[in-house]
């Protein structure tokens, strides 16, 4: 009936340290070809929160492309125990980097995600999920300072 209304989408985004300074580096954002479908839903416009292993918010960014694959090798594979190009990728640009990533402890009581599990830990076991509006603006006021 609306048609596409083109709303954005709010991501979080689990990497480790090695594949955030690429990230920071390149400005574009990779997963692992079981993570296609979610990256697949990426549209221009929407904006990605980075979270590095163990527990610190890197900063976000905006999806600035359309996804796309690439075989090109940028990103670190050793954490993850196979040889793993993580392919299918979208152009991102800065939105809000702090100079040092900051701790996610501060957080896990206040994202709908995490608040109140034991083992919120487990929901990170994948390269990215949707968060609501609200979680992402907890956490932007968080990392604006």
């Amino acid at each position: 009936m609306f048609g596409d209304l083109n709303l954005v989408n709010y991501w979080f985004c689990v990497t480790n340290e090695d594949n955030w300074n690429i990230i920071k580096l390149k400005h574009v954002w990779g997963v692992p070809k079981r993570g296609r479908r979610y990256v697949l839903d990426v549209k221009i416009g929407d904006f990605l929160v980075f979270y590095i292993i163990p527990k610190k918010i890197g900063g976000i960014f905006r999806a600035a492309s359309e996804p796309f694959e690439s075989e090109e090798r940028i990103f670190s594979w050793i954490d993850y125990g196979k040889d793993e190009v993580f392919p299918f990728r979208v152009k991102i640009e800065p939105v809000l980097v702090p100079k040092k990533a900051l701790p996610f402890d501060r957080l896990i009581e206040k994202l709908s995600f995490s608040k109140g599990l034991k083992r919120w830990s487990i929901k990170l076991r994948r390269a990215m999920f949707k968060i609501s509006e609200e979680d992402f603006n907890t956490i932007k006021t968080y990392v604006s300072g």
